[in-house]
């Protein structure tokens, strides 16, 4: 129940009074979403991979740098991790921003920095990944193929020690120039981009929020870190879910109505969501 998640009387005050007077909704979601899955961050233990003789951190290994000294290692972990992604579902957090969309429709739009596709897996619709999706391909060459489903025939689970076939590895090809396709996710060494991660429109949609929920990410990287200070900036109050604190949460707290809700997305989103659209959680 809304009660039991102890949303601040305050901040149900200044989102529901937001719904009541309409405006733009804006969410943003990090891994913390995606961890209440089962999906691993891949920033502790399970990160690691092993090349040859060398483990690697994933900020090592996700980089267009990487990926030019060894694209078949590369795409043996990518295919793993699009594996433990696809045995994933999504869950109550997913579910309620679906009924926040289809309440508030144009009012609302999602941008996540999760690339495990679970959003569009739950019904999403008004959503920007601006860190790409791990479903998709596209030319490595640039040859302009892509952002496409990776081809049909890819093994559908890969254990970590599993090597890629031959066949397999003549899939990862680019159907038009014959240069190595590549995920299309957005590498440590390179920079967003309007065109393929729809970053430019993620800053525009922050520049007209009347509300920004943050949900289960650190602020590490530097667009939501912008998306999140041009909210602030304007005044427009920020709600943060998450289960520790961190420069989202303090940023929220500053806003005028906002608050860190600490505890699992599962159970605060629905719960927030039914502060917005004036229903029961789950309903």
């Amino acid at each position: 129940m809304a009660a039991e998640v102890r949303i601040p009387k305050a901040t149900q005050g200044a989102v529901a009074g937001l719904a009541a007077r309409g405006g733009p909704v804006l969410v943003l979601t990090g891994a913390g979403i995606s961890a209440e899955s089962g999906i691993p961050t891949f920033r502790g233990p399970e990160g690691f991979w092993r090349v040859g003789s060398r483990n690697y951190l994933p900020q090592e290994l996700a980089t267009a740098a990487a990926f030019a000294r060894m694209p078949e290692a590369l795409w043996t972990w990518y295919l793993h991790r699009r594996g433990v992604c696809a045995a994933a579902a999504p869950n109550p957090a997913h579910a309620a921003l679906v009924r926040l969309e289809r309440e508030l429709r144009s009012r609302f739009l999602l941008v996540t920095q999760n690339v495990d596709g679970l959003h569009a897996r739950a019904g999403q619709e008004r959503v920007l990944e601006i860190h790409g999706n791990l479903h998709l391909a596209r030319c490595a060459a640039g040859c302009g193929h892509g952002p496409a489903p990776l081809p049909a025939g890819l093994p559908q689970t890969l254990a970590r020690d599993t090597a890629l076939d031959r066949a397999a590895l003549d899939l990862l090809r680019c159907p038009r120039c014959g240069a190595w396709l590549r995920p299309h996710v957005l590498w440590f060494d390179e920079s967003y981009r309007e065109d393929l991660y729809r970053s430019e429109s993620a800053l525009a949609a922050a520049a007209r929020a009347e509300l920004l929920v943050v949900i289960g990410t650190s602020g590490a990287t530097t667009l939501p870190a912008r998306i999140v200070g041009e909210v602030a900036r304007r005044g427009r109050p920020i709600v943060a879910v998450d289960p520790e604190p961190g420069p989202f949460p303090e940023a929220a707290q500053r806003t005028p109505g906002g608050a860190f809700l600490r505890g699992r997305a599962a159970e605060l989103v629905p719960a927030l969501v039914a502060v917005l659209t004036g229903a029961e959680p789950g309903a």
